[in-house]
């Protein structure tokens, strides 16, 4: 990736973070590269933490909603520190599914998949696989509740 498009893709993502409307933040963000559905809504405060390069690296499904300061990081490493070789690196696609509501303040880690209907609750940190219609919360989340599905959900 050239210079000028990180330059943008930097300037875009910290542009979404605090947008006045949200229809901009979501624009501003597939401006990005990143893959967002219809009808989903991503309160400000939203932060991406990601090596600018990636592509396909975070994808939010249909009518998902994140509530303010959700922070998603899709890579992590020690940078210039002298533990860098011996500390690992953590890097993977964050996939949030249609349907899903990510509580205020949550983070997902690398590799962090949130099924379809899930709920995050408020300050969790995610990593793994959170099954459809789940609801996790907590410091690492862990399931707390499972969700009957709606009338009409296929």
């Amino acid at each position: 990736m050239s210079f000028g498009r990180r330059l943008r893709k930097k300037l875009f993502k910290r542009w979404a973070r605090d947008a006045f409307f949200p229809a901009w933040r979501i624009q501003l963000l597939r401006w990005c590269g990143f893959r967002i559905g219809r009808d989903v809504y991503i309160a400000d405060g939203f932060i991406i933490v990601e090596e600018l390069a990636e592509r396909d690296n975070l994808t939010i499904g249909d009518r998902a909603s994140l509530a303010p300061r959700v922070t998603v990081v899709t890579s992590s490493h020690p940078n210039a520190s002298r533990i860098g070789a011996v500390a690992p690196v953590a890097r993977g696609p964050v996939d949030i599914g249609a349907d899903a509501w990510i509580g205020t303040g949550a983070v997902l880690l690398p590799g962090t998949r949130i099924g379809r209907g899930a709920v995050v609750g408020a300050n969790s940190v995610v990593s793994g696989e959170v099954p459809p219609l789940h609801i996790v919360a907590g410091q690492p989340a862990r399931t707390i509740r499972v969700l009957e599905a709606p009338s009409g959900w296929e």
